[in-house]
């Protein structure tokens, strides 16, 4: 059995209302995360068995389980509505080996009181997807909510046509989003009873996400700074390896820091700032290049469901929120800059070799370069985590301390020609690279090559792949692709046999990726 520890439901009631899930005609597990059961400590032989799996699919749930569903609101395209889990339900929460809380929550567990008039379920191949792209973001370092499992339902479902149902298993480190707070704050109208929810609300995020905060002089302004921080860091980590959320309201942005709620998402392959892949974003606001600026817009409605709490006289409490807000721009260029550093092997500041080389000179130079090279990729149509593998092996190759394969070799000769519009680029590229050198340049130059393998994954989920594998899963019940994908994907950094022969892209799969539409699955 598991043991469930609820304290969401400590908070006002306002927050949340039972949801007794929904029962299926079956409970099966078709895809299982071992490893993330085992950092949990939840008992694998249990959850894998029946009782396991009516527990998994919300069809029945133990006395301590929590057994709820999430009010929240948000800005859904810039428009503001009240919401709440209208197919989704949280399970309870649990605590890790590490002694870490999280919750287990349960998507297309049925129809709860914020439906919507929605049915409540959810389709097996979104689910499937959700799974892959979450635990591929995982193996990246990205923060992200986790997939412990997906189970088949049994039942039939309308879409665009009939699909197979399904329910995913995520965890988390909270489901609280910037929505979460919204919805507190449009219950409030100043009135006494739910001011104090939003205090409440406040207060407990405080304590479960950022305890040492509790202490600070104005622990709601360290709060809300702590969360731009973390949001900021997040989505440059987004913008480094190409991914697309697709649907960044409101409520797809939590507290926590973490990657939430994968819908239309997917990885850019063909570089462009403007690349949308979703369905129902059809003017582009949530493209891949508008990213950092809507998690800029979402934190600045954050802001101001703080304002209350903040400082009793609202001037001042605009002036602290404006004050915090502010930083988030600075942050954000600060990862940016930082992460494409890494990616080109370049340090971010100042050359320690080279005191001359002042850190403003540089950081513009290195800025320079990084402008230039995404202009050179979106006006040549690159793809973009092969050109960044393709430089990662160029590097390997022009060093004197790294042992290259015959396979790394003979790609970089394959792909030189491909890759012959950036001569000019890689050359002051290299130079650049030169004069970071130290004296011991053989080891420098190991650091150098070490970086950028550490931040240019070798592969990702490609689109094509992504398809091909839910396809075989959906229509003829073989995970066979599936289950390969998620090994490929633990370790994208690992520039292995495996994965070289597959980082440069085929014909097929950038034909795939010219058109390619992602949808909801709602």
């Amino acid at each position: 059995m598991i043991k469930f520890d609820n304290t969401y439901t400590n908070l006002s009631h306002v927050f949340y209302t039972k949801a007794p899930g929904h029962h299926t005609p079956i409970a099966e597990v078709v895809v299982f995360n071992n490893a993330l059961a085992d950092d949990l400590g939840l008992p694998q032989d249990f959850l894998l068995s029946p009782e396991g799996a009516a527990l998994l699919s919300g069809n029945a749930l133990p006395e301590d389980a929590a057994g709820i569903a999430m009010a929240y609101a948000g800005h859904q395209f810039g428009s503001f509505t009240m919401l709440g889990d209208g197919r989704a339900l949280l399970l309870g929460e649990v605590i890790s080996r590490e002694g870490r809380r999280y919750d287990l929550h349960l998507k297309g567990s049925g129809p709860t009181t914020y439906s919507r008039r929605g049915d409540g379920k959810a389709a097996m191949g979104p689910m499937l997807r959700e799974y892959l792209i979450s635990e591929a973001m995982h193996g990246l370092g990205i923060p992200t909510t986790r997939s412990l499992a997906v189970l088949r339902t049994g039942e039939w479902i309308q879409r665009e046509k009939l699909q197979r149902s399904a329910v995913l298993v995520r965890v988390a480190e909270s489901h609280i989003r910037v929505g979460t707070f919204q919805y507190a704050m449009a219950l409030t109208n100043h009135d006494a009873v739910h001011l104090n929810a939003l205090r409440q609300l406040a207060d407990y995020a405080i304590q479960r996400h950022y305890p040492h905060l509790a202490s600070a002089e104005n622990p709601i302004l360290a709060f809300y700074e702590a969360i731009i921080a973390r949001q900021a860091a997040l989505v440059a980590q987004w913008q480094q390896v190409g991914f697309i959320h697709g649907v960044l309201n409101t409520d797809n942005t939590a507290i926590s820091g973490e990657t939430i709620d994968y819908g239309p998402c997917a990885f850019m392959d063909t570089y462009h700032p403007d690349t949308v892949f979703s369905s129902i974003d059809q003017n582009g606001r949530y493209a891949y290049g508008q990213q950092p600026y809507i998690i800029g817009w979402n934190l600045a409605r954050l802001g101001e469901t703080l304002l209350l709490l903040l400082h009793d006289d609202p001037d001042q409490a605009h002036a602290l929120a404006d004050g915090a807000y502010k930083k988030y721009a600075e942050a954000y260029q600060k990862h940016h800059h930082e992460n494409f550093c890494h990616k080109l092997g370049l340090y971010p500041n100042a050359f320690p070799s080279n005191k001359s080389h002042e850190s403003e000179s540089h950081f513009k130079r290195a800025s320079a370069l990084i402008d230039d090279l995404l202009k050179r990729m979106r006006d040549h149509q690159l793809d973009f985590t092969e050109t960044f593998v393709y430089l990662t092996l160029l590097e390997a190759l022009r060093s004197e301390s790294e042992t290259v394969s015959a396979q790394a070799e003979n790609l970089v000769q394959q792909y030189a020609t491909r890759y012959a519009v950036l001569s000019d680029w890689i050359t002051t590229w290299q130079q650049l690279l030169s004069t970071q050198l130290s004296e011991n340049s053989l080891e420098y130059t190991k650091v150098v090559i070490q970086r950028m393998k550490a931040h240019n994954p070798c592969v990702i989920p490609r689109n094509a792949w992504v398809e091909e594998a839910l396809e075989r899963c959906v229509t003829a019940h073989d995970y066979t692709r599936y289950n390969e994908l998620l090994n490929l994907l633990k370790k994208p950094y690992a520039y292995s046999e495996e994965q070289l022969s597959v980082a440069f892209m085929n014909e097929k799969a950038v034909t795939t990726s010219k058109n390619y539409r992602t949808f909801c699955g709602t």
